[in-house]
């Protein structure tokens, strides 16, 4: 008998929510705040990616958040000693390293963990062994996912952002079949599979409807949406964009 597909989590990420805030200075909006909204509205959990330069989430947002929010807290991070000591300190549930430049706008590219293999391992067991479960985000790339394996991460995160830039149909196709298949490698590895960066309502579909990725971190889109209807509102939609296309996938029994 066929069932439906394992729930595809969904996370929100309140980073500009912060923006927002730290154009003007002070208090307002608040992204913690927005983060207890979206964990009523029906989000899986909570991300934030806490910058060198802290242009969005802050220190004091971070410790709030432990504080206050009861979903899982996924925290983005540079692979840098002064982040390490951070989530050694609040051990959130999830760490997910991101590669960063400090003149970017946003993330621009996946984690090179195929070239930072040596690095990477004792960073990572650090983490793993305070409890934390690590996530590297990584390009839809076969050696990619095979050093993230190595490297002794749980989960790796696909970047999506060429997938949803592509402009032509064809390009789209492409992009989507290498995360296809990066997400099926991850998962024959023993590896837990998540994607993000730039996914929307148009976007989110074919991605919700690969069966081996188990969650999708959607932030910028979210916030940008709320302008116009509402935080919670941008996220129900979304969680229903995700559900309409998860339910389609059925378990054939084996």
């Amino acid at each position: 008998m066929n069932g439906l597909a394992p729930h595809l989590r969904l996370g929100v990420n309140i980073d500009h929510v912060a923006t927002v805030r730290n154009a003007r200075g002070g208090t307002y909006p608040d992204p913690v705040r927005a983060a207890l909204l979206a964990q009523n509205a029906g989000a899986d959990g909570i991300t934030a990616h806490l910058r060198e330069d802290r242009r969005h989430i802050t220190d004091v947002d971070i410790l709030r958040l432990m504080a206050e929010i009861n979903l899982p807290l996924n925290l983005e991070m540079a692979a840098t000693g002064e982040m390490q000591a951070i989530a050694l300190r609040h051990k959130p549930h999830a760490v997910c390293l991101v590669p960063e430049k400090r003149e970017e706008r946003t993330t621009e590219g996946g984690l090179d963990a195929a070239g930072q293999m040596t690095a990477l391992k004792s960073y990572v067991a650090k983490l793993n062994d305070a409890g934390i479960r690590v996530s590297l985000f990584i390009a839809a790339n076969p050696a990619q996912v095979e050093a993230a394996h190595n490297v002794g991460a749980a989960v790796v995160e696909l970047h999506t952002g060429g997938y949803c830039d592509a402009l032509l149909a064809t390009d789209r196709a492409v992009e989507l079949d290498r995360i296809q298949k990066a997400a099926a490698q991850a998962v024959s590895l023993g590896l837990e599979c998540h994607a993000g960066h730039g996914l929307s309502f148009e976007t989110v579909g074919p991605i919700a409807a690969i069966p081996s990725v188990r969650e999708l971190n959607i932030g910028h889109f979210l916030v940008g949406e709320a302008i116009f209807c509402g935080l919670a509102e941008a996220i129900k939609r979304m969680r229903a964009e995700m559900d309409k296309a998860r339910t389609r996938l059925a378990i054939v029994p084996k």
